[in-house]
């Protein structure tokens, strides 16, 4: 139960805009938001998705802005409010989260994120821990904790209660003495586990509901059978197959003696590493980590593999080959959607489900964004598993095995918790096919009669041998106990079931009968709205004042889910030091990107090899880009001819300054005098007002006095290639240099662009999900796909999930592709 306030003091002599901006956990539902302004207090209310829907178009309809909760990173998402504030005065905002703590390797891990951006006048952290069963251990720290500011971490724990506070002076927030800017910037942790002595796990019961914490501790090991099924398609080329051969190398490392274990690698084509599970010897570990080291990414995609990793393990147990009380499971990796064999989503996850039949678990791993993770998500939770979307950065591979940590051990199968029919109703999931070492199953729901005070329960399991635990249930007074905290216990019981009931409910529309999706639906919404829960069914809505008489402004707060559940919202271009840039992969296409806002526009460029196109075009500072295509050096009849940037003119008028780019060399020619620069060596040139720095065979910068700065990447091609040249990308830094008159394909977004993005839906594509943006007063129908990006990986690039408009950019662009066709290379029409 998280509440974060922020006060803020206007001391100007005029009215100003005031941001309130913070992340909150991913897991977390929001409960309340509220503002107090000028003794005034304005509060959120939850309402179906729909009803807030219509007053959020009605405020962008007005031209007033509107917010919303967003994607910030893995585990966090973002909410955001401006409001304007009168000369002298202040505001209060706060904003209440609550979620249930996941335990995991054996602790509980409350992060809060803190980035207050600025010195604070009085800034505090403070968390209170009541545990009933006691405090087996508590830490706390933060990111941007200094050795100077560990001493400022206070920790008080005692038998059954925590306290943590964190309270830096705003001399003590600053960089240096002398230095306006805060340490305060990262994340602040606080882990702790409890203690458990009873193997029935501690169950309370408050107000008419039971909450029941099972985590049985000492149990033996089970062994595990586990088949890897590994995506080695094109689209994992390059970083994720390496970072995949990195994670796979340090999991087989780990399995345990007692486990057995095989690879199935799969695009187009299945490659079984051995076509039986075999004991996980140091032998055939070893033998299976020099397996794993020569991977190499190939083909398309078929998902096949999974049904073959099945009849494997069911192979292998109807032989005997395979240890009594032992649990299979199966770990499916993938970038990408299934493009060969069978591609409908419904109908692998049918034969999947059908063929596992309830006695295997489906570990689903979603790598990077350009792929359906509601498909795999559906298909974890259709066989017992989950799914985990691993993000593409360098620690990938640290992801992976993070991941695999978290199930390496299964401890229990086949958990049944019980409860007798005649005390408790309402009971959320109680029936588990798995319970991992480390971990916690939470079951919740209500006590049929007020009066029960205790009710007797069991769990029976499978482990190593077949156990079975018995034991009763007592309410007890958490007034007496926990006095000063009766604002937490009251009902906290109820809402926790109320959380997992939602978040159950959530999971079970995603798959199942129409009409069984469409009453867990109406459930879910019913309960969202009775507990003011923002989900992804409904939405928080908050009033915001106005500065005159004109109508208030709404703000709209919603809820993401992983699975690209986007609900239509408007965005602003318009922000200072702002990145824009495109890259060329096959035909050049244009990457439109604010890394504020972390949203993406990508348009393709289609023309004859040789055009020349204006990119970059600004009158006041006299500043000109053109790039020059090139072509396929072979093309076979009938077929698409791919083009690609292979030269780029440079020029700046007021410095007398011209830079041609091609890749084979780079020509300076200012005030009369050429220099020849070569791409095999790492030099910096300097003339008057310019910079230009070579990094070998990799990058040209050109830096020009108070102007933006422009990027130009060098991709060499295989030279015994068939088809492919050798080509050029480009982007642009600190475009907010340039003035606002400034135009071409690129220029003509670098100063703002608004656009509003509806609800997506299927696209004619079975494998692409289409929306209707509205930009500059027309529709456009856009699809939300993938592009290489290659400012970090020169050699294979990244991908980036953008908004792609199709036919050449028409309708974002002004004009056609063809205005800004120019007869030369330095030409500025």
């Amino acid at each position: 139960h998280t509440v974060m306030t922020s006060k803020v003091v206007n001391r100007a002599n005029t009215s100003q805009e005031v941001l309130f901006d913070v992340e909150l956990p991913k897991t977390a539902f929001i409960t309340n938001f509220s503002m107090s302004i000028e003794g005034k207090i304005y509060v959120g209310e939850v309402k179906e998705k729909e009803k807030a829907k219509e007053q959020f178009e009605k405020a962008v309809s007005r031209g007033q802005t509107a917010g919303l909760v967003r994607a910030s990173g893995r585990k966090m998402e973002k909410f955001s409010v401006s409001v304007n504030i009168a000369a002298h005065s202040d505001v209060t905002f706060m904003l209440t989260y609550e979620e249930l703590l996941q335990r995991q390797l054996g602790q509980y891990e409350l992060m809060t994120r803190v980035k207050p951006k600025q010195l604070v006048q009085n800034f505090e952290i403070i968390a209170d821990i009541y545990e009933p069963q006691g405090i087996a251990f508590l830490d706390a720290y933060g990111t941007f904790v200094t050795n100077e500011l560990l001493p400022l971490v206070e920790k008080t724990v005692t038998d059954t209660k925590a306290h943590v506070a964190f309270r830096p002076t705003v001399e003590q927030q600053r960089t240096c003495p002398t230095c306006d800017g805060t340490l305060i910037d990262g994340d602040f942790f606080i882990k702790y586990d409890v203690k458990r002595e009873k193997d029935i796990g501690n169950i309370q019961i408050v107000n008419g509901y039971f909450v029941h914490f099972f985590a049985p501790a000492d149990l033996p090991y089970v062994p595990k059978n586990i088949v890897f099924v590994i995506d080695i398609s094109w689209s994992m080329y390059g970083k994720k197959i390496a970072q995949t051969r990195e994670a796979l190398h340090t999991i087989l490392g780990d399995l345990h003696e007692d486990d057995h274990f095989t690879i199935i690698l799969f695009d187009d084509r299945i490659k079984y590493w051995k076509e039986s599970l075999v004991k996980a010897t140091e032998e055939n570990v070893t033998q299976a980590k020099d397996f794993a080291s020569k991977i190499v990414a190939r083909g398309s995609e078929y998902v096949e593999a999974v049904l073959k990793a099945v009849d494997l393990l069911y192979k292998d147990a109807a032989e005997n080959k395979l240890p009594d009380n032992s649990v299979s499971m199966i770990i499916l990796l993938t970038d990408g959607n299934p493009t060969s064999g069978v591609t409908s989503s419904e109908e692998i996850q049918s034969n999947v489900r059908n063929a596992i039949h309830g006695n295997i678990t489906l570990f689903c791993l979603g790598f990077g964004f350009n792929l359906k993770y509601n498909f795999l998500e559906v298909m974890a939770q259709e066989n017992h598993g989950l799914a985990r979307r691993i993000y593409e950065d360098s620690d990938a591979a640290l992801q992976l095995t993070g991941f695999y940590s978290e199930v390496a051990s299964p401890l229990l199968s086949k958990v049944h918790l019980n409860y007798p029919h005649n005390a408790v109703n309402r009971l959320t999931q109680h029936h588990f096919n798995q319970y991992f070492n480390g971990s916690e199953i939470v079951v919740a729901g209500q006590v049929s009669d007020d009066d029960l005070q205790n009710f007797i329960f069991e769990v029976s399991a499978q482990g190593m041998n077949d156990i079975k635990f018995q034991g009763q249930a007592s309410a007890e007074d958490w007034n007496i106990i926990f006095p000063e905290k009766e604002y937490i216990f009251g009902d906290f019981s109820e809402r926790l079931w109320a959380y997992l009931t939602i978040q159950q409910l959530l999971a079970k529309r995603e798959s199942g009968k129409v009409e069984e999706k469409a009453n867990a639906t109406a459930e879910a919404l019913a309960l969202s709205l009775h507990y003011n829960f923002v989900t992804p069914l409904t939405s928080m809505v908050v009033t915001k004042p106005q500065k005159d008489e004109t109508p208030e402004d709404a703000m709209i707060a919603d809820k993401l889910t992983e699975g690209l559940t986007i609900y239509g919202f408007s965005i602003t271009l318009k922000k200072p030091h702002q990145t824009f840039y495109f890259v060329m992969d096959g035909d050049p296409h244009f990457i439109i990107q604010v890394a504020d806002l972390n949203d993406t526009l990508c348009f393709n460029i289609d023309d004859v090899p040789g055009t020349i196109f204006s990119l970059v075009k600004d009158p006041l500072s006299g500043i000109v880009v053109n790039g020059q295509t090139i072509g396929d050096k072979k093309v076979d009849p009938g077929s698409k001819v791919h083009t690609y940037f292979g030269r780029f003119g440079i020029a700046h008028q007021k410095l007398n300054l011209k830079v041609e780019v091609t890749t084979q060399s780079i020509i300076v020619s200012q005030d009369r005098r050429k220099t020849l620069l070569s791409w095999s060596d790492n030099r910096t040139f300097r003339g008057p007002g310019v910079e230009i720095e070579i990094t070998k065979e990799r990058s040209l910068t050109v830096t020009m006095r108070d102007s933006a700065k422009f990027v130009i990447i060098l991709h060499r091609v295989w030279k015994k290639h068939p088809y492919h040249r050798d080509y050029l990308g480009f982007y642009t830094l600190d475009s907010h240099l340039l003035s606002s008159k400034v135009h071409g394909l690129l220029g003509q977004f670098y100063h703002g662009l608004q656009f509003k993005v509806g609800e997506l839906h299927e696209g004619k594509d079975a494998d692409k999900l289409d929306a209707t943006m509205t930009v500059k007063g027309q529709q456009l129908t856009v699809t939300w796909g993938w592009q290489r990006d290659f400012r970090r990986d020169v050699k294979y690039g990244e991908g980036v999930s953008c908004w792609f408009v199709h036919s050449n950019g028409t309708g974002l662009i002004d004009g056609t592709h063809h205005d800004y066709v120019v007869s030369e290379i330095f030409k500025t029409s």
